[in-house]
């Protein structure tokens, strides 16, 4: 089966959020409410302190928790390219996936009676498109693809950071090119 994820490189990630204003913009989210969202994180002391950003996002996991949890069977993973998404017409609202996610994914959609993730832009990507969130990063730091093809093209890239579960939960679809200051285990999220 192919399996279809992100790639996010850190070292160009400026931290503006247009990823994430994008991403809410596209699925028309209530306020609070997002698919994906960038953190900011520092590390180190002054005058060695530095600051990194993380694009968090449904990482389409091999062994989901979401899905694994999901009561009425409305999270699925697609058969042909491994994304997971929500079944609208069967989902409960219950938010079973939100706390089963190690990642913090899934939000409840209050407004909806449902919980809400990335799909992947299913309906871009089907159109031939780039989910949104790839097109509208302006320093095109967020790839869309075959993982294995953006394992290829990204030799050097992770998808173990210490702002991170352990990748071993559910096997994330993720491969993130670090910045070196994002492997120090010693971190603080800051709002900037």
């Amino acid at each position: 089966m192919t399996q279809f994820g992100f790639y996010f490189n850190q070292e160009d990630c400026i931290g503006c959020k247009v990823c994430q204003v994008a991403c809410c913009d596209r699925n028309d989210l209530a306020p609070g409410v997002t698919f994906r969202r960038v953190g900011s994180y520092e590390t180190g002391t002054y005058p060695n302190a530095t600051v990194y950003h993380y694009a968090l996002t449904c990482n389409h996991c091999a062994n989901p928790a979401c899905v694994a949890n999901c009561p009425s069977g409305a999270m699925q993973k697609d058969p042909d390219d491994g994304t997971v998404f929500i079944d609208y017409k069967e989902c409960i609202g219950c938010g079973t996936c939100v706390k089963s996610c190690p990642y913090g994914v899934p939000m409840l959609q209050d407004d909806k009676g449902t919980s809400g993730k990335c799909d992947g832009c299913k309906a871009f990507r089907d159109a031939g498109q780039n989910p949104v969130c790839v097109d509208a990063c302006v320093m095109r730091a967020i790839e869309w693809g075959d993982i294995e093809e953006l394992k290829a093209k990204h030799p050097n890239a992770v998808n173990a950071l210490p702002i991170l579960p352990d990748p071993s939960e559910t096997a994330p679809s993720l491969l993130v090119e670090p910045k070196v200051s994002a492997l120090n285990a010693d971190f603080r999220q800051v709002v900037l």
